[in-house]
């Protein structure tokens, strides 16, 4: 029947507030603030009628069976259709997954764009980023992503859902920063929002930080107001600490992205070096990853 692609940057989340307890996943999600990347999944679909529906996923070139997400949206775009599909999906992953970048949002919310071009759903954006939301809640892989990595830009999410329902604000910025973090490893999302008792310090501390920064929205607090999460939150750990700890001392604002273990900072030129020097210190050079602010969000290639 044909192919398309579609590209969807990352995302970076510094504070957060759980927002699951109504049943209609579209009115699911978070209220949150963070920031999205030049750096996502591109995905390629290619579709041929077939005897029966089939998917074949790859990410990075290899063929892979752990793409629950992926095969979510791609189960609910063919839910739509009367023919019978042979699907190829192939995810091309330019962030770490499961360390806090937005992976799997990025991966549902470029397959939803590009299977509702090569099937001709007609879909809005909106509406195709709304079934990359459902598949997240489902699979209990996030919350608020899908929204941010719609619109893209340093944003404050004031009401949870999905694109269309979920409300955006964006953060202004100066001149060109840059997003550098240091990631050491993943932190697993659906263990974090089973645990009842960091639900609670999420929603706590995740609604007061989300009311300052608010009032008064820039850059600078809402990385300052990122680290207060993660350290009221308790999930900052040791090697993440002292990375912080030595930031703080270079007076260089930096946080954790949430999940993940790491630290990441936006800077303007004259303090990147700096930065980088702290985190060449603490970790290797593959570990590193700088990106330019993704102003666009998601889109067709």
């Amino acid at each position: 029947m044909g192919s398309a692609g579609a590209f969807s940057p990352g995302h970076i989340t510094g504070i957060f507030q759980i927002c699951d307890g109504l049943a209609d996943p579209l009115h699911k999600g978070s209220r949150g603030a963070g920031v999205s990347i030049e750096h996502g999944v591109e995905t390629k679909v290619t579709l041929v009628q077939a005897r029966q529906n089939s998917v074949e996923i790859r990410v990075n070139g290899q063929e892979t069976a752990k793409a629950e997400v992926s095969e979510t949206v791609t189960e609910a775009f063919l839910s739509q259709i009367e023919k019978k599909m042979s699907v190829k999906v192939e995810h091309e992953v330019g962030i770490p997954v499961g360390s806090g970048f937005g992976s799997s949002g990025a991966a549902a919310l470029s397959l939803a764009l590009a299977l509702n071009k090569a099937l001709e759903l007609g879909l809005t954006k909106i509406e195709a980023a709304q079934i990359a939301h459902s598949a997240e809640i489902s699979c209990k892989t996030g919350l608020g992503t899908v929204l941010a990595e719609t619109f893209g830009g340093v944003e404050i999410r004031t009401e949870p859902g999905a694109p269309g329902i979920g409300e955006v604000h964006q953060i202004a910025f100066n001149d060109d920063p840059t997003v550098a973090s240091l990631t050491f490893g993943a932190l697993s999302t659906s263990n974090a929002l089973a645990n009842e008792s960091l639900r609670r310090n999420i929603n706590k501390w995740g609604g007061k930080l989300l009311a300052s920064l608010a009032e008064e929205p820039n850059v600078e607090n809402f990385l300052r107001f990122s680290k207060s999460f993660a350290e009221h939150t308790g999930m900052i750990t040791p090697r993440v600490r002292r990375v912080l700890e030595d930031t703080t001392n270079n007076s260089i604002a930096s946080s954790m992205p949430m999940f993940g273990e790491g630290v990441f900072s936006i800077v303007e030129e004259d303090q990147l070096e700096k930065l980088l020097k702290i985190y060449r210190k603490h970790g290797s050079s593959s570990r590193i990853l700088l990106s330019k602010i993704d102003l666009q969000g998601a889109r067709l290639l």
